[in-house]
């Protein structure tokens, strides 16, 4: 596999087709096909969370071994963003079981500027996660649980519908704009 391939935009139809035929016969060769064409967007994002060219390769050929099973599970409409997702969240815990990861605030699952920056002392931190949490009791009530089921609980889509009884589309649009709501209450309290 060739990690470092010019990356290209696939056609989110040809995608949806390879899911599909995966999903019917299982056909391990279908599935390479299709992430053969994500693979520079998955190396990228290991790169980037990972630091270190070994680890991400060792994270891409991980992340495809996910693939296997969990693209039978979950009903995939746009396969890049759930690819994006799997990979980030692979990355993730990753960093967790090698206890290189800090805690980390919601901000930074949700991959807007962040509330803290390096040059803040202790109480600037803490200032910043009460506003931070302040800001989240600020949402609806679906927003708020919606929100804390995605990016602080890991759910997908689907399993937050069967939790709460919303419909995904309901979820998709109670994170979404949960998350700008955050994002203007965040930069509404540091303006």
């Amino acid at each position: 596999m060739n990690f470092f391939r010019k990356p290209v935009r696939p056609d989110d139809t040809a995608d949806e087709e390879l899911v599909s035929s995966y999903r019917l016969n299982a056909d391990i060769g279908v599935l390479g096909k299709l992430y053969e064409r994500h693979m520079p967007l998955v190396y990228g994002l290991c790169l980037k969370y990972l630091k270190d060219e070994e680890p991400a390769r060792d994270a891409v050929m991980a992340i495809f071994e996910e693939l296997v099973v969990k693209l039978k599970q979950h009903e995939v409409k746009q396969f890049r963003s759930w690819l994006y997702v799997l990979a980030r969240n692979h990355c993730l815990m990753q960093l967790r079981a090698d206890k290189k990861l800090p805690t980390i605030g919601i901000d930074d699952f949700m991959e807007f500027t962040p509330v803290l920056h390096p040059d803040e002392n202790e109480g600037d931190k803490e200032e910043a996660l009460q506003a931070l949490a302040r800001c989240m009791d600020k949402l609806t009530a679906p927003q708020k649980q919606s929100v804390n089921l995605f990016y602080i609980e890991e759910k997908c889509y689907k399993e937050i519908a069967e939790q709460t009884g919303y419909t995904l589309n309901e979820v998709k649009s109670y994170i979404q704009n949960g998350k700008r709501n955050l994002k203007l209450c965040l930069e509404k309290r540091r303006g």
